[in-house]
């Protein structure tokens, strides 16, 4: 039977003089294990920050036209309340205001 220190001393490759080696094939799976250190750190952080959602799953670049085509649709606002703020987005004067 070997004792513990022999059996740490055969898997790390020690040399009995407080130094490891290269020999036995473990810079291998030091070599393995840090690749995928890394590329599994490098795919949460892109997918973490890569392209952030709210919390509805569409994307933050909606732009404000986007969004008021889509509350129409939905019918949370009027043709009228849609026609005055598409106005407003877009710069040019609502009819409303070219009566007055």
């Amino acid at each position: 039977m070997i004792g513990p220190m022999a059996a740490i001393q055969v898997i790390a490759d020690y040399d009995g003089n407080g130094h490891m080696t290269w020999g036995g094939g473990w810079w291998i799976v030091m070599v393995i294990a840090m690749v995928l250190f890394w590329g599994l750190l490098a795919f949460w952080l892109i997918r973490e920050f890569g392209a952030r959602k709210n919390q509805s799953g569409t994307a933050d670049s909606d732009d404000a036209l986007t969004i008021l085509d889509r509350r129409l649709a939905e019918g949370s606002i009027t043709s009228d309340e849609y026609r005055e703020r598409r106005a407003l987005l877009i710069g040019t004067p609502s009819p409303e205001s070219d009566s007055s």
